[in-house]
């Protein structure tokens, strides 16, 4: 095999202006059926009784495996440069993470 036949072709992606942006996400669901991982972002806010979910990614299982490799190699190469990452515990936490009381003026 020459260096040609080794290359394999480049992947050209476009970002249109309105998904550049992104959308905050604080919270995911994930359910899977026997053909699809189905992966709901969500915002959570204070005080907010209802989140919205604000973006749904359907992916193959085998999308979804892969997934969750990159999300684990990208964990690892950010741990490795900014510290580990912590989730605090319950008892860490005055205040459970989503269990956030109303506010009121």
């Amino acid at each position: 095999m020459n260096e040609k036949e080794n290359k394999q072709p480049s992947l050209q992606l476009e970002l249109p202006q309105d998904v550049a942006q992104g959308e905050y996400a604080n919270f995911a669901i994930i359910t899977h059926s026997s053909s699809d991982f189905i992966v709901d972002f969500a915002r959570v806010l204070p005080g907010v009784p209802k989140a919205q979910v604000k973006s749904r990614v359907i992916l193959a299982p085998e999308h979804a495996k892969r997934l969750l490799a990159a999300l684990q190699e990208n964990i690892f190469r950010y741990e490795r440069e900014f510290g580990p990452i912590k989730i605090p515990t319950q008892e860490d936490r005055a205040v459970a993470p989503f269990d956030v009381p109303k506010g009121e003026a």
